[in-house]
């Protein structure tokens, strides 16, 4: 390898180190800002979607947090508070591992929102439900409240095209025409 070679890896390393801790600088930047929302994956449950004789409001019969997922969620409220991220409202998805990741942030009253509920392996209907949370956010826009929305991988992954991991914030806005920008991402472990 040539000693140019080197140089120019040895760079693009360094500009790599150096831009991480500015891009999680703007994407908290990005969760105060107004007209923004927190649109979060619930903790960690571990597996994949729910048994087959799954019940919504039987949590028995659902994949929950692990200790590992209640530990993270509580992280999660903390690291809010700590970077000054002020929220007015917690809108969560009614499946047991959102609804006690949305409980575990210590934010403001949790309250159930259908929109956010999971549609993987046809629980639900993806087009109808993201239309509904886009409807939802005008509300809230319009009432100039931010919320923390605690859903699932499909329906964040269908709403933004972005592919959380478990606890993974990504920072939204709705533009007046409807669409969905991302306006950061906030992974907090």
């Amino acid at each position: 390898m040539t000693k140019r070679r080197t140089g120019r890896i040895a760079a693009a390393v360094v500009a790599a180190v150096v831009a991480a801790p500015a891009a999680a600088q703007d994407a908290w930047d990005a969760a105060r800002a107004e007209g923004t929302h927190l649109l979060m994956r619930h903790a960690v449950a571990p597996g994949t979607g729910d048994p087959k004789n799954f019940t919504l409001g039987d949590c028995s019969t659902q994949r929950n947090l692990s200790e590992a997922g209640r530990e993270q969620a509580e992280r999660i409220g903390r690291k809010l508070k700590d970077n000054g991220v002020t929220i007015d409202v917690v809108l969560t998805s009614q499946w047991c591992r959102a609804r006690d990741t949305a409980e575990r942030l210590g934010l403001p009253a949790v309250e159930d929102e259908p929109a956010l509920n999971s549609f993987f392996a046809g629980r639900g209907e993806r087009e109808a439900q993201t239309e509904a949370l886009k409807r939802r956010l005008a509300e809230l826009d319009a009432a100039g409240k931010k919320a923390a929305l605690v859903s699932h991988q499909v329906n964040v992954t269908a709403l933004t095209g972005v592919y959380p991991a478990s606890g993974e914030i990504v920072v939204i806005r709705l533009g007046g025409d409807g669409r969905i920008s991302v306006e950061g991402q906030i992974r907090t472990d």
